[in-house]
């Protein structure tokens, strides 16, 4: 009895061995890996891009990991993120699938789609039509300028007392792509326009966390009553919002007129013909939910970041406002040309950006073929995760890299400039599409804002919280800002 408890006991152990990740031949160096579970316990659940940063330092600027059995390669540093997203572009370009953020989609989604036929014609047709309905043009501006005098009007009611601003900005930043997407705008206080803003947000906060870790490297609890179950639940709650805005344009649109981008995809959808292209109506649904997603909440929680900084560093707000003042000489409206006589609001407003690092993880790629990075032998098929606080926080690339200062993009005679090493979008063909939006809408919101009032710090709130909440975006803690209007508006 005693022998075969032994012999058993072995058996475990040697399967368990065999389960246990090996790295291949040439392969980045990174910690040991536990049976089935990979580098799962490597990760806090509070602080994991900590983890992050403690093993660059170990393993150096590229090092590799296991979600479960599967290789993944984490890059640091701007030397090895130009190599993989710039230089070798297309060998990084690809989406790793079969993973919980595709799981929810339904491997139906594009910006996760992998680098073919699929991703490139919605690509390419996103950015054709963003450009036809103003993508970088006045009529862009004005969209934003209108849905800013909706914001202004909520901090009106506000002056004299407090407010928090996180649904304000959430929801002005999805009123300007809901314009693109379906040519409608929704009140602050919509019941629809909360439904998906919670959705995302909680879906958010779960995607590259410890759950979504679980999910990815122990199928076996894939069907278990989690909580990242919730995350399906609220991905099929948007699905079903998406379908009835679908619907209604169908009912409503003319062909060869579109007034937005939905019926820019519907007229696509009818002529197209047996032309073998993958544009459906199964995926537009999927589609529009991408942009939403991806046009909200890294913009609105930029905003949240910028303003949380400019409170707590009321010089810095104050010199910005001086130089509106300045520039503007009284106009009411701001134009995105102005930027251009702005070099220090210009500073701030990408500091905040850089601080924010909104999307710390970025997307995950993955390896379309066998590569190589800095002599380092990469497989195709390895997941791939740029860890782009090591390159917005890189020593030697900033002046003051572990610090909010906007100094950080002024020369010596006080112009803009804007270094290498920043890349808050990514870089390469999968960077973000919505890049050209994000710079105008934060140019303009932040311009126009402190213009008209003056943000401080409530009394009664205790110390600031700089903190911001983990997810595949990061978020700003709750918090309230003091609105004064100002006597120079």
């Amino acid at each position: 009895m005693f022998i075969s408890l032994v012999l058993l006991c072995l058996c475990i152990l040697f399967f368990l061995f065999q389960l246990k990740s090996g790295r291949p031949k040439n392969f980045p160096p990174g910690p040991s890996t536990l049976p089935l579970l990979g580098n799962l316990l490597n990760f806090s659940k509070e602080k994991p891009l900590e983890d992050f940063e403690r093993l660059r330092k170990s393993y150096g600027n590229v090092y590799s990991l296991f979600i479960g059995p599967r290789p993944v390669v984490v890059i640091n540093g701007l030397k090895a993120m130009k190599e993989a997203m710039v230089i070798k572009a297309t060998d990084f370009a690809g989406r790793p699938q079969d993973m919980f953020v595709n799981d929810i989609t339904q491997n139906k989604g594009v910006i996760l789609a992998d680098y073919g036929l699929r991703w490139k014609e919605h690509r390419r047709f996103a950015l054709i039509t963003l450009r036809n309905f103003g993508l970088g043009k006045k009529s862009m501006e004005d969209r934003i300028n209108d849905e800013i005098q909706y914001t202004i009007k909520t901090l009106e009611q506000s002056t004299g007392g407090t407010l928090s601003p996180q649904v304000m900005f959430h929801n002005a930043a999805s009123n300007i792509i809901c314009q693109v997407l379906f040519g409608a705008r929704f009140e602050y206080n919509d019941d629809l326009i909360k439904v998906i803003v919670q959705c995302f947000t909680e879906n958010a906060k779960m995607t590259n966390g410890p759950w979504a870790m679980v999910y990815d490297s122990l199928p076996i609890t894939h069907s278990l009553p989690l909580p990242f179950r919730n995350a399906f639940k609220n991905y099929e709650t948007c699905q079903n919002i998406a379908m009835e805005l679908v619907n209604e344009h169908k009912k409503t649109r003319v062909p060869g007129q579109p007034r937005d981008f939905l019926d820019c995809y519907l007229d696509k959808l009818e002529k197209r013909g047996n032309d073998g292209s993958s544009f459906s109506e199964e995926l537009l649904t999927h589609y529009i939910l991408d942009l939403h997603f991806a046009g909200t909440d890294t913009t609105s929680n930029t905003l949240l970041t910028g303003f949380l900084y400019l409170m707590n560093y009321p010089h810095i707000q104050e010199r910005c406002q001086q130089e509106i003042d300045q520039v503007l000489q009284g106009n009411d409206r701001v134009s995105f040309e102005d930027r251009h006589s702005m070099p220090y609001v210009q500073a701030v407003i990408h500091e905040i950006q850089r601080i924010a690092n909104t999307v710390p993880l970025s997307v995950f790629h993955c390896t379309t073929k066998d590569t190589e990075l800095l002599g380092y032998s990469i497989p195709k098929g390895t997941i791939i995760i740029q860890n782009l606080t090591s390159v917005l926080r890189e020593e030697g690339q900033w002046k003051f890299p572990h610090e909010f200062n906007p100094e950080n993009f002024l020369d010596e005679q006080g112009k803009f400039v804007k270094p290498d090493a920043f890349m808050p979008f990514s870089a390469g063909p999968r960077m973000c599409l919505g890049e050209g939006l994000a710079r105008m809408e934060l140019f303009l919101f932040t311009v126009t804002l402190l213009k008209k009032f003056k943000f401080t710090w409530p009394e009664d709130t205790g110390e600031p919280d700089f903190t911001p909440v983990y997810g595949v975006t990061l978020t700003p803690k709750p918090y309230y800002m003091k609105v004064h209007l100002r006597s120079i508006a």
